[in-house]
């Protein structure tokens, strides 16, 4: 089943490439380092009603977007001119609307699970899971949202929806999803630490909330959806991904295999942290489960200087969904928060490049009209080496020297 599903996943990579092009250079974005103001120019050509959220006196800003889904497309700490950390798909936007999925990319986007299994959301009843039957639900991939409300800090956007899952099941849906660019105080009190003088920062946090407006329960019998937080970055040569997870418990640290098993020389668990190449260079993806997952995870671009962080939250006694293209497993159980590094296919083609720190909320087992509610948030530091290991070090709990030589890379 693994085969069959590994086999599925690059018939879905083949065909999306070929949707799109190869997009190995996607115009101005990707050449050398990425530029806010380039990202902005671009972006404001498709949706004339971009947000862009900024803190007072400060160079950190967001761009937010109700046209693509709500999406939080990119981020900076330097102001306008400064570096881009989201990673967006140039060449996806001016092509046809694709049956399948549209990769715009985005530094923060909103889906709803389960992607596989018995209950999922993209496949119609009865149908074969295999790439030709696998759609995103276009109230997630090309619907444009309702804008309820902004502010130089914030912004809160809507959506109504009616999804079948794969066992039959009508739900109707609403999601409210609040975007926030956060104060440095506000970052350092939601990471517990005090930023450095000589260290530049950029956090947002996003609150989502997915509530049941149907009729009945959402239980075993029907299934029930999950929130789900996407974060796409730009890799670099020396790209870490970064996992803290727990020790003090029994059962595997990871699963390493969702499209087919990760080289051992691009993965190490140590010490309670799982650190995984993200380069951009070789296809895979991992997840942690619940009783193992920590509430945050980040990376570190050595070469670029730049240290990520990621908070979440994970409900470690919760059940959570089993995502795979797949009705023979448990589809109740599942990971908590996923990585996947992304790489060209046997014939050269690639999406990206790209890598993504994902997380998801457990299964929303709710009756009419209650709701469930994800946390998730990102934060990006620029600057002096050793303020940037304090943050790592108190954050992540791992220095950025075992960073820069987990995998043989010089130490910088």
């Amino acid at each position: 089943m693994k085969t069959k599903l590994f086999n599925a996943m690059i018939i879905f990579s083949v065909m999306l490439s070929a949707c799109q092009g190869n997009n190995k250079e996607p115009g101005q974005r990707q050449k050398g380092k990425p530029n806010f103001a380039a990202d902005l120019a671009f972006l404001q050509k498709w949706d004339k009603e971009l947000i862009v959220l900024s803190v007072a006196g400060g160079n950190a800003k967001l761009i937010v977007s109700p046209k693509y889904q709500g999406k939080v497309f990119t981020s900076t700490a330097e102001g306008q001119e400064g570096r881009s950390f989201g990673w967006i798909n140039y060449k996806a936007f001016d092509k046809a609307i694709d049956p399948h999925m549209n990769a715009y990319g985005g530094e923060d986007r909103l889906w709803l699970g389960p992607e596989g299994g018995p209950f999922s959301l993209f496949f119609a009843p009865n149908k074969e899971m295999v790439f030709a039957n696998w759609h995103t639900p276009t109230a997630i991939d090309t619907e444009s949202w309702s804008l309820v409300s902004s502010s130089a800090k914030s912004v809160r956007l809507v959506k109504d929806m009616e999804l079948q899952n794969y066992a039959g099941t009508q739900f109707k849906i609403n999601i409210n999803r609040q975007v926030e660019i956060l104060e440095r105080n506000e970052i350092e009190g939601m990471l517990s630490i005090v930023l450095g003088d000589k260290v530049k920062s950029v956090g947002f946090k996003t609150t989502n909330s997915l509530r049941n407006t149907g009729d009945f329960t959402w239980n075993k019998k029907t299934g029930a959806p999950c929130i789900w937080s996407l974060d796409m970055f730009t890799p670099s040569p020396e790209t870490v991904i970064l996992i803290p997870y727990k020790e003090d418990t029994a059962g595997k640290v990871a699963t390493t295999d969702y499209f087919g098993e990760i080289q051992s020389d691009r993965i190490v668990m140590e010490k309670g942290i799982l650190y995984f190449k993200a380069d951009g260079l070789s296809r895979g993806k991992l997840g942690i489960p619940p009783h193992r997952a920590k509430p945050i995870a980040g990376s570190y671009s050595a070469d670029e200087g730049v240290l990520t962080v990621t908070l979440f939250d994970v409900g470690n006694d919760a059940t959570y969904l089993n995502q795979e293209w797949t009705t023979k497993k448990d589809p109740f159980l599942g990971d908590a928060m996923n990585a996947y590094n992304d790489g060209p296919l046997a014939d050269g083609t690639q999406m990206g490049p790209f890598y993504e720190i994902e997380s998801v909320s457990p299964a929303a087992f709710i009756p009419p009209n209650e709701q469930v509610v994800h946390r998730h948030s990102v934060f990006h530091f620029m600057g002096d080496k050793t303020q940037l290991n304090t943050i790592a070090e108190q954050v992540l709990g791992t220095s950025l020297a075992r960073v820069s030589t987990i995998f043989g890379q010089p130490k910088k």
